[in-house]
Formats: C-alpha cells, sequence, structure tokens
C-alpha cells in the first residue's frame, strides 16, 4: 500500500489518549509538558502532531482526543485544526478505560456506524503507509464485533514491553489470528524463549472497536463501569461530577485480557516499524545513536563529542563529553540528567524521589 492509495475509511474515527508524564525521559518530559507535547525526533513536529498526521488521512475529520484538564490549552494550539468539542479534558488520572471507555461511550450515541480506534499520543510509527494498511484490515475485522489489537512484529527480546500470544487462525481473514493471551512484561530471558517460538508479538495497546462492542464488553466484567460511561456520555455536563467515581483501571485488564480469555479478541500483525520512546537508551536508538555515536537532539553545535557515545539532549549551553560510552546527558534550565543508556529505566526513580520530598516544581 503506497500513501498515493490511501484513502479515508468510512465511519472511522481516530481516539487518540494523549496523558501519562513520561518520567523515564525526565527532565526532557514533565508533568507539565509531557513527551507527547514534545519534538523528540527533531523534525519539527511533536509526537501528537506526528500521530494526528497518520491519522488524518483515514480519518479525515473524524477525531476525538483525551487529555488532562493541564494539557487541554497545549493540545488544541498544537493541533488548532480540531474543533474544541474534538477534545475532551479529564479533570484527573483515572488510566486508560476511562479516557478510550468515555469516548467510546460517546461516539456509541453520535455514530451508529462507527468504528474506533485507539492510538497513544507519544509512539513513533513509520512508514505511514503500513501502518495505514494495518488500521484498514482491523477495521474490516471489527466491523464483524471482535476487539482487534495491532501485534507488533518484536525486533529483540524486549522485557519493556507487554506481549501478545496468538492463538488459532480468523477464517476470513488472511494472517489475522484469534489472540490466546496477553503476557506481561517478561524478563529478557523469558522474552528470548517467545521469539524463539515464534507466535508473540509486542503488545503496543493500539486496539479497534465498534464504540458498542467495546463498551458491551467491558459491562460483562465491570457492568457499573460501563453504565457510568453512558450516562456520563449522555451528560458532559456532569463531567466534573461523575468522572472522580469511575474506577482507575487500563483496558487491557478491564477489558483485553479477559475478553482474550472468553476468545473475543483479534490481533492483526502490524508490518511496520514502531517505538513508544519509554526511556532515553530508546531514543538514543531512535535518534541514530550505537557504541561509536553521539546522537544529539537539539543544537548539534553545543554539544561537542571526544571518544564518546550515547546521546545528548542540548539545551542553551556547550556540552562536552569526553571518552565516555554510552553516555546519556539531558540539558536543561533547571536539571541536568546524567546517566547511561544501561541504566536509562531507572530515571523514574529520580521522579519518584523528587515527588517525595515535595518538589513538584521539577517533576
Amino acid at each position: 500500500m503506497s500513501e498515493s492509495v490511501v484513502s479515508p475509511i468510512d465511519h472511522f474515527w481516530a481516539v487518540i489518549p494523549a496523558g501519562g508524564a513520561g518520567t523515564r525521559l525526565w527532565p526532557l518530559s514533565r508533568r507539565t509538558a509531557p513527551k507527547f507535547l514534545r519534538d523528540l525526533r527533531g523534525g519539527g513536529r511533536t509526537l501528537l502532531q506526528e500521530t494526528y498526521d497518520r491519522l488524518a488521512p483515514l480519518a479525515q475529520d473524524r477525531f476525538l482526543v483525551v487529555t488532562g484538564q493541564a494539557h487541554e490549552a497545549a493540545v488544541l494550539a498544537q493541533l488548532p485544526q480540531l474543533p474544541g468539542e474534538a477534545v475532551f479534558a479529564e479533570p484527573s488520572g483515572r488510566d486508560s478505560m476511562a479516557a478510550i471507555g468515555l469516548a467510546a461511550a460517546v461516539l456509541e450515541r453520535q455514530d451508529p456506524d462507527a468504528v474506533m480506534g485507539s492510538f497513544a499520543a507519544d509512539h513513533v510509527i513509520s512508514p505511514p503507509a503500513a501502518f495505514a494498511a494495518a488500521v484498514a484490515r482491523a477495521v474490516a475485522v471489527a466491523r464483524e464485533g471482535w476487539l482487534v489489537t495491532l501485534g507488533i512484529e518484536p525486533t529483540f527480546p524486549s522485557s519493556a514491553f507487554g506481549y501478545i500470544r496468538s492463538g488459532d487462525a480468523l477464517p476470513g481473514h488472511d494472517g489475522v489470528g484469534v489472540v490466546a493471551s496477553f503476557v506481561e512484561k517478561p524478563s529478557v530471558e523469558v522474552a528470548t524463549g517467545y521469539l524463539a517460538e515464534g507466535g508473540y508479538r509486542w503488545n503496543a495497546g493500539m486496539f479497534v472497536v465498534r464504540p458498542g462492542v467495546l463498551l458491551d464488553l467491558l459491562g460483562t466484567w465491570h457492568p457499573e463501569f460501563a453504565a457510568q460511561l453512558r450516562t456520563l456520555a449522555a451528560d458532559l455536563e456532569r463531567l466534573e461530577e461523575l468522572w472522580p467515581q469511575l474506577p482507575k483501571i487500563a483496558l487491557d485488564h478491564a477489558v483485553a485480557e479477559p475478553a482474550a480469555a472468553a476468545g473475543k479478541v483479534a490481533t492483526v500483525p502490524a508490518g511496520f516499524g514502531w517505538d513508544d520512546i519509554g526511556d532515553f537508551d530508546s531514543l538514543a536508538g531512535l535518534l541514530g545513536g550505537d557504541d561509536a555515536t553521539l546522537a544529539v537532539l537539539g543544537d548539534a553545535d553545543l554539544v561537542h563529542g571526544v571518544d564518546a557515545s550515547g546521546l545528548v539532549v542540548a539545551g542553551e549551553r556547550l556540552v562536552a563529553v569526553v571518552g565516555l560510552d554510552d553516555v546519556v546527558v539531558v540539558d536543561t534550565p533547571d536539571a541536568v540528567l546524567v546517566t547511561t543508556r544501561a541504566r536509562a529505566q531507572d530515571v523514574k526513580a529520580v521522579v519518584a524521589a523528587l515527588t517525595e520530598a515535595g518538589r513538584t516544581d521539577l517533576t
């Protein structure tokens, strides 16, 4: 599928959950300016804008973005083509089931023929045409009443991602399988076994489904939750009142995992590159860093490396790195991070310590 033949999908709605603080990317990502609002590839578009760009040829103007109240103005500023009513601002974080479920409840009332696709605002995907092809296949399966997830082909035994275990083939849809189970983040050793065995894909949290199907599945295991979402969609002016009463649970746990056990989830193999930029090691790789290269995000004239490799996120002053391998240096006006790519996942511990110390001005 080339970009020239990508065309809109009838009644397809793009839902973009835009949340999370990206604590493993501190101090670049903060509560007030999380990673989805950042240009992390140096291309002039933020991750949120890139997500919109990928989905616009498929959804046209059929978008719903769910974000926190603190980020509503920034989202609207970055996506001025969206009307205000296309952005829902959560009064507080209630995890992904509430955010995506609210969008489903609104679309259920708005478009009886809708198929929605939920795609996080902070992922990097290429090429767009391969993404469009996978979404189109997923929509075709979802129209038949399945909860569909896009399964990413693993490129290495990652312990940072959950996995999808495929089961039987789905008749009538070449290459599509019924999900046998979702697997939590494994150890590297276990993940290595998954890749050797085959039949496992990364779970990127991309779901395509008819809104009513999603809510009915939620109602099977959490009937009150589904009823609350439908009540809220019928009267959005009660958002501030009803939102705090919603359970705080991820869509994976609330619906996807039990639905898979009940044989109601299908997976479409995704033939595109994917990265959730979960830490600075991931960002370094995305920017072309390797064992001999010092990757730079920002003004390269402010970075000077001598026999060094890793990643430097440049700020407003010169950063020199001499004789260090796989180093990570992040320079911001009020905080500087120095770590290694190998310890990149541990950056979140700094945020936790700052939060415990009451230094929310830095988080």
